[in-house]
């Protein structure tokens, strides 16, 4: 994933006349930049996956909210931002191929208590933290220290 990508696939946006896709492609492209001018450096590829899975966070987050308040007018453009931002991540990994990581890692620290959760979130985060649900992770070491 590079921006370069996000920038084609803008143009191709524009091109076809898609206004929706142009415009969350535009809200993506201004996070990142706003990204890089505050690490002051080029964003490598986690950074740039970072960046999308935090928008695709902030989207999910407020799609659960209008969900409670029926707002099914605004549920429904925010499931299509968030389709076509899902596009730019890289395929999850399943929850047996999470459970696996964590199993790995386990062993490889053997944690004792839940106070040597940060180390571990710590292996993980480098391990997996483009690849899957980070708050999943967390819950599944969670309960596996407790």
């Amino acid at each position: 994933m590079n921006i370069e990508t996000i920038n084609n696939d803008m143009k191709e946006a524009m091109k076809s006349g898609n206004k929706f896709e142009l415009n969350v492609l535009r809200m993506l492209k201004s996070a990142l930049q706003n990204e890089k001018i505050a690490k002051n450096h080029d964003l490598d590829e986690n950074e740039i996956i970072a960046v999308i899975k935090k928008q695709v966070k902030v989207r999910k987050d407020s799609l659960k909210e209008y969900q409670e308040y029926n707002r099914e007018d605004l549920v429904e453009g925010l499931t299509k931002e968030i389709d076509i931002l899902t596009k730019y991540l890289p395929e999850e990994l399943s929850e047996e191929e999470i459970d696996k990581v964590i199993n790995d890692v386990f062993t490889k620290l053997n944690p004792t208590s839940i106070k040597d959760m940060g180390n571990v979130m710590k292996e993980l985060n480098a391990l997996i933290a483009t690849k899957a649900d980070m708050s999943l992770v967390s819950k599944k070491v969670k309960e596996k220290l407790s």
